[in-house]
C-alpha cells in the first residue's frame, strides 16, 4: 500500500492502466478503461482508486457523460482487395486446412466458421487453449483438437496442406515449427489477426514469428464473413486424416480417461460448459458441438485459474440452463481453492471434478529431464512435488468453505454416482468438488 506506482506491477499484462486524482478524472478512466479493454485485440485494463480519492468529500457531482457516445469501435474489416485475393488463393488449394483459434462466442460466427469450412470442403483444426471454435466432431474435423502438442495425425494433415487459413491462433509460429521440425513452411499462409497489436517485449507473448503470405489485420470474424462471400465453392475434398482413436492408459488405478467416460454419461443430453481440463487430459474424450461448450486454456502451465475461471463463467451463465462444469488437476485446484468460498457466500453453482493424482506431475517429468541430463538419480524427483503423507483431503477443504465435498473417490463403481451426486448439488444451487484418486501421466 506504500506503492508510488501500482500499476507497473502488471503493466507488461495489461492493456492499459490509471490512477486518477479525482471524480472527473475516474469518470474519464472508466470510459476509457472500458473502450480500450473492448477494442480488438480484447485484452485487461487496470483502475487505481487511491484511498486519497474514494474518502475525500468531493461535494456536487460533477454532470455524467453519455457512455454511449465512448463506446468501442466496431471491429475492423479486412481490406477488400486482400479479401479477394485471399479468396482465389484458398479457392485453388488442393488442401485447404483451417486453424480456429481464438474467435468470438457468438452463434452466427460459429455458424459462418462451419459455412466456410463445408464451401471449401476444408479440414478444420481446434487448439484446446482456447476454447469451443468449431463442432470437433463434424466430418471437416478429423484429428483431436490441438493438445500442448499436435497428435501425429494432425502434424501429417498440417504438412501435407498447401494453404492454411489462421483465424488468430495462439502462436502460429509455434505450431508450424513443432509440424515442420525445421524444414521450410511449403504451405502458403494466410493469417487473420490483429494480434501483433498486443505484444510485449518482457513476457515474450510473441511467441514464434511466424511466416505469413497473407495478412488479414482484423479479428476472425469479419474476415470469415467477407471470405464465405468471396471463395468459391470447392466439391473435392483431400483424403481424410485418420485419427488414432482414445484409448485406456494400462494402469489399475483410476485415470483421467475413466473420469471423462464417467462424466460424459452423467452429463448426457445436458447443456454443459466446461471451463477446464487438466494437462493430463486426452482431447479426444470428449466432443464440443457449441461455442460455450468449452471455454479454453489460461494458456503456458500455470496453476491456480482454474478454480476461479470455472467460477466466473458460472456467474456468468447463472440462470441460463447451462452447468458449469471443470476438470481440474489437483495443483491447479489448491493454487486457487480459497475461491470457493466467493462461490458459496454468493451461490454460483459449479461442480468441480478434481483429477488427483497427488503431486505436481508435469514438474516431476521436468526433474526426471534434468536428472538425466546432469546424470543424478531419476529416483528423486519427486521430492518437493509429491503431495502424499499426509494425502491432502481436498472434500475437507470445500466443506470448510461452504461447498459440498465429496470423495475421496478411488473405485470405479463409486465414480459415476459421485459425479450424479455432484450435478444434483449443482441443480440445488451448491457449489460441489469431487475429490478422484487417478494415476499420474499424460493421456
Amino acid at each position: 500500500h506504500t506503492c508510488s506506482d501500482q500499476g507497473s506491477l502488471i503493466r507488461d499484462f495489461t492493456k492499459w492502466d490509471n490512477q486518477p486524482a479525482s471524480v472527473a478524472a475516474a469518470y474519464e478512466a472508466l470510459l476509457r478503461a472500458a473502450q480500450i479493454a473492448n477494442t480488438a485485440p480484447c485484452g485487461p485494463v487496470y483502475i487505481n482508486l487511491d484511498q486519497t480519492l474514494q474518502e475525500t468529500k468531493i461535494g456536487a457531482l460533477p454532470p455524467l457523460p453519455d457512455v454511449a457516445r465512448f463506446a468501442a469501435p466496431p471491429s475492423a474489416a479486412p481490406a477488400p482487395e486482400l479479401v479477394k485475393k485471399a479468396a482465389a488463393l484458398i479457392s485453388s488449394a488442393k488442401r485447404p486446412v483451417i486453424l480456429a483459434g481464438r474467435v468470438a462466442r457468438s452463434m452466427q460466427s460459429w455458424k459462418e466458421r462451419i459455412a466456410l469450412a463445408e464451401k471449401l470442403q476444408a479440414y478444420v483444426l481446434t487448439d484446446m487453449r482456447s476454447g469451443s471454435a468449431f463442432p470437433t466432431d463434424h466430418d471437416l474435423h478429423p484429428t483431436a483438437p490441438a493438445p500442448m502438442r499436435p497428435t501425429p495425425a494432425t502434424v501429417k494433415m498440417l504438412r501435407e496442406a498447401d494453404v492454411i487459413l489462421a483465424l488468430d491462433w495462439v502462436d502460429l509460429g509455434g505450431l508450424l515449427k513443432q509440424v515442420y521440425q525445421g524444414d521450410p513452411v511449403s504451405a502458403r499462409i494466410i493469417n487473420a489477426s490483429c494480434d501483433q497489436y498486443s505484444h510485449r517485449a518482457w513476457s515474450m507473448d510473441h511467441q514464434v514469428l511466424p511466416p505469413v503470405d497473407m495478412q488479414l489485420m482484423c479479428e476472425p470474424e469479419p474476415a470469415v464473413s467477407a471470405l464465405l462471400d468471396a471463395v468459391k465453392a470447392r466439391a473435392e475434398r483431400a483424403p481424410r486424416p485418420e485419427e488414432t482413436p482414445a484409448q485406456r492408459p494400462d494402469t489399475p488405478e483410476l485415470c483421467i480417461y475413466d473420469v471423462a467416460q464417467a462424466f460424459n454419461s452423467a452429463t448426457a443430453g445436458l447443456e454443459v460448459c466446461v471451463g477446464r481440463v487438466p494437462i493430463g487430459w486426452n482431447s479426444r474424450y470428449r466432443p464440443f458441438r457449441h461455442p460455450l461448450d468449452f471455454l479454453g486454456s489460461d494458456g503456458g502451465g500455470g496453476l491456480g485459474a482454474g478454480p476461479a475461471t470455472t467460477i466466473g463463467a458460472a456467474l456468468a451463465l447463472k440462470g441460463t440452463g447451462r452447468v458449469v462444469a471443470s476438470l481440474l488437476g489437483d495443483g491447479d485446484f489448491l493454487m486457487g481453492a480459497t475461491s470457493l468460498w466467493t462461490a458459496a457466500r454468493y451461490q454460483i453453482p459449479c461442480l468441480m471434478v478434481i483429477c488427483n493424482n497427488r503431486g505436481y506431475y508435469n514438474d516431476e517429468v521436468h526433474q526426471a529431464n534434468v536428472a538425466r541430463t546432469r546424470n543424478r538419480p531419476v529416483q528423486n524427483k519427486w521430492i518437493g512435488q509429491k503431495l502424499i503423507e499426509p494425502d491432502v483431503d481436498l472434500a475437507m477443504m470445500a466443506r470448510s468453505q461452504g461447498a459440498a465435498g465429496i470423495g475421496p473417490v478411488s473405485e470405479a463403481t463409486d465414480l459415476g454416482p459421485a459425479i450424479e451426486q455432484g450435478l444434483q448439488a449443482v441443480r440445488r444451487g451448491r457449489v460441489c468438488v469431487i475429490d478422484v484418486r487417478v494415476a499420474p501421466g499424460y493421456e
